[in-house]
């Protein structure tokens, strides 16, 4: 019986284990800087947070509605980027320098061309976009929110081209230089951050201020060394850059299933995080520190799953099927042992946390509540739902995943949510449990597709 289970994972027989397209150690070198990206990203998010905090609730509050919004594009931008970067793996596993960089010059102007057309949009229509989406919230809470939204939505061009550019290097297995970008651009944003909110008295509007300056950094950083023939993606002359129609096409072929995705995600997200508001400013704030939170105890699980698709893509390239299937077990493994770690370590450092964030009482309370509910159910659900996937979309099978993932996400997450809060009468609590509902699905959906092995017949290039 085991022994047929492993069959139907991958066939030992067909793969070539002296001559494995990944290493034990090139994985460690790819897959180790971006987890202490993630990790470093969101601690520094966790410190934008509580210096945030420190201007009052109704600051923080406002900081939570607004990222929500520009989660939600920037997820759009990463999943741009994600196409790009599944179609340059595959060329590189093939051995196909020059169409590979095709591609990256092509993502390159599909992003700004989007990035710029909604930043525009939402500068024309921030305010009736804040108020459609959150209603009638406290009014000190939606005038902080107009400021951090108009000034960070100048910073959408910058975090998609630093998007594309991280996607770039990592399809070649370099994953080390935009960690060292990222974790420098961190550092300005929260001694930024310092300066400004507390020296200057700026409030959301410093915290706002500074994280455009270090997204201008990364983009101009990234893009820069991207000139320099260190790696397998060069691009130059970015103003002689012209659309291949082809190309673009299969930039979005990828792109756009997984940017639906994405965005559905995010629409769920505006959709509960809508709900949670109509329970008050310490519902809100609990909600937003739960989910910081949260983020930082499956961050190294999404690190891995982000290298799992060069990993993936690169075999997929090279035809290496089984080896593909081979990673993506094995990876899942790991991603498990470090959630499984990374939830009892935040958990422990629950409390210290919100002490320093200095939270009302109330908000603690609830807040403390969620986390100790997630730190027991994510280790048993999250996994299956989430990397298995990343490797699939890597082989090219984003149309699935985009179906199956919206439906359970808006049927057993938002929907439930919704009930609970609106009829039920939940707090918070509601939030997580659409959440758990959603990831079980998802996990066994994921699992099925998976053994079915109908994701490794997709072409991409």
């Amino acid at each position: 019986m085991l022994r047929k289970l492993k069959k139907n994972l991958y066939d030992r027989d067909r793969i070539d284990w002296k001559n494995l397209m990944f290493s034990s150690k090139a994985l460690k070198t790819l897959l180790i800087p971006l987890i202490i990206e993630q990790l470093l990203n969101c601690f520094m998010g966790m410190a934008d947070t509580i210096m945030v905090s420190q201007v009052g609730s109704e600051a923080i509050s406002a900081v939570s509605l607004v990222d929500s919004i520009n989660v939600l594009v920037i997820q759009v931008f990463a999943a741009l980027a994600t196409g790009g970067t599944i179609i340059c793996s595959q060329y590189i596993g093939r051995m196909d320098e020059k169409d590979s960089n095709n591609a990256a010059q092509q993502v390159t102007l599909t992003v700004t061309v989007i990035s710029l057309v909604l930043m525009i949009l939402c500068l024309i229509f921030r305010s009736s976009l804040l108020r459609l989406i959150f209603g009638k919230v406290d009014a000190q809470v939606m005038s902080a929110s107009l400021t951090y939204f108009w000034i960070t939505v100048l910073s959408f061009p910058f975090i998609a081209l630093f998007n594309a550019g991280s996607a770039f290097f990592r399809a070649g297995g370099e994953s080390r230089f935009p960690m060292r970008v990222s974790v420098i651009s961190n550092i300005m944003n929260i001694i930024g951050n310092a300066i400004l909110i507390f020296g200057f008295h700026m409030g959301v509007a410093g915290a706002a201020f500074s994280t455009l300056i270090s997204r201008i950094f990364c983009a101009v950083v990234v893009f820069y060394y991207l000139r320099k023939p260190r790696q397998p993606i060069v691009i130059r002359n970015y103003l002689q850059i012209r659309p291949d129609y082809r190309l673009i096409r299969k930039i979005l072929a990828i792109g756009i299933p997984s940017g639906v995705e994405n965005g559905m995600f995010q629409f769920g997200k505006l959709a509960i995080q809508s709900s949670v508001s109509t329970l008050g400013t310490a519902a809100i704030a609990a909600q937003a520190m739960t989910l910081i939170l949260e983020n930082m105890n499956g961050i190294a699980g999404i690190g891995i799953g982000i290298g799992l698709m060069t990993v993936v893509g690169q075999c997929m390239g090279g035809r290496r099927i089984e080896e593909a299937k081979y990673y993506i077990v094995k990876l899942s493994v790991v991603a498990e042992l470090a959630i499984l770690a990374s939830c009892i370590l935040t958990y422990l450092l629950c409390r210290p946390i919100l002490l320093l964030a200095g939270m009302e009482p109330e908000s603690t309370r609830m807040c403390l509540e969620m986390m100790t509910v997630i730190t027991i159910v994510k280790p048993i659900v999250w996994t299956f739902s989430f990397v298995p996937a990343y490797g699939m979309r890597a082989a090219g099978d984003v149309k699935f995943s985009m179906i199956s993932s919206t439906l359970s996400m808006w049927i057993c997450r938002v929907a439930l949510c919704i009930f609970l809060i609106h009829v039920m009468g939940f707090g918070p609590m509601a939030v997580w449990i659409g959440m758990f509902t959603d990831w079980a699905v998802r996990g066994v959906i994921y699992v099925i597709r998976f053994f079915s092995g109908k994701w490794t017949q997709m072409k991409v290039i």
